[in-house]
């Protein structure tokens, strides 16, 4: 039997939100009593000791299995976990509870801003993004070339990225994640940042990756056609919670379905 290149048990993600008395950061109350009691005042301020506190888990509970090869979906409405879930994924947050197994190298673009140096020229980038997933030097000028063209940067290369657009950001950022070869490509909906004709680029690199040369996908996206063209299931996420884990069809049937509710 086939053992699962990604094994997700009993993943739980806590977060503490403070609740403070309003009126204690209320500039006239503060400029208004400093002077009278400025001791007071700060303990109110730094030690906020009339708060409260409430326990906030952004996941509970989730339990799935990925296999090599495979393109899975990972939908829900806004705030139902799934950007935390791929971030615990990508090593970017732990989880407060449960365990993940990841049978191989991981490829993330989660986010405009995660995995590339500001500073840094679109040619530096990607050799330390190479060298962050454990390439070889040679192996990444071999793909080099094919990294530039596929993002459509050739004549900012050797620009800092920080004068890109978001657009050319992600174009990038993409086409490195895809290239590198690490086993398991990790997506978020940043490919919405793109046009019409670059989406349609990545859902059919996408397909190779997974088709032609056997790597797994996890894929986040609010678009339902996209999901539904690259992975043959998916996984429905509500309030941090797994509702449904099937053929892709039926688990956008019943994320519809929730809406509606």
């Amino acid at each position: 039997m086939e053992h699962p290149i990604i094994e997700i048990k009993n993943i739980g993600k806590k977060y503490t939100i403070r609740h403070d008395v309003n009126k204690y950061g209320k500039l006239s109350y503060v400029l208004g009593n400093i002077f009278k009691n400025p001791i007071q005042i700060l303990k109110e301020k730094f030690l906020k000791k009339n708060g409260s506190k409430e326990i906030f888990w952004a996941l509970s509970d989730v339990s799935f299995e990925v296999f090599k090869g495979e393109a899975v979906g990972v939908i829900g409405h806004n705030g139902a976990g799934k950007s935390t879930l791929l971030k615990i994924l990508s090593q970017i947050t732990p989880p407060t509870k449960g365990e993940i197994k990841i049978h191989g190298t991981v490829g993330s673009l989660l986010e405009v801003g995660t995995g590339f140096h500001p500073e840094l020229t679109g040619r530096e980038n990607i050799f330390l993004n190479g060298a962050i997933l454990g390439i070889k030097k040679k192996d990444i000028i071999r793909k080099f070339n094919d990294i530039v063209s596929f993002a459509g940067v050739e004549k900012f290369i050797d620009t800092p990225v920080k004068h890109y657009s978001s657009g050319m950001y992600v174009r990038l950022a993409f086409s490195v994640a895809a290239h590198m070869e690490s086993d398991v490509l990790i997506v978020d909906e940043v490919l919405a940042v793109g046009d019409a004709d670059f989406q349609k680029q990545c859902l059919t690199r996408m397909k190779q990756i997974t088709e032609n040369e056997g790597r797994t996908i996890l894929f986040i996206s609010h678009n339902m056609t996209a999901i539904k063209n690259l992975c043959k299931r998916s996984v429905l996420l509500d309030k941090g919670r797994v509702i449904m884990i099937g053929e892709t069809h039926e688990v956008i049937e019943k994320y519809l379905h929730t809406h509606t509710e």
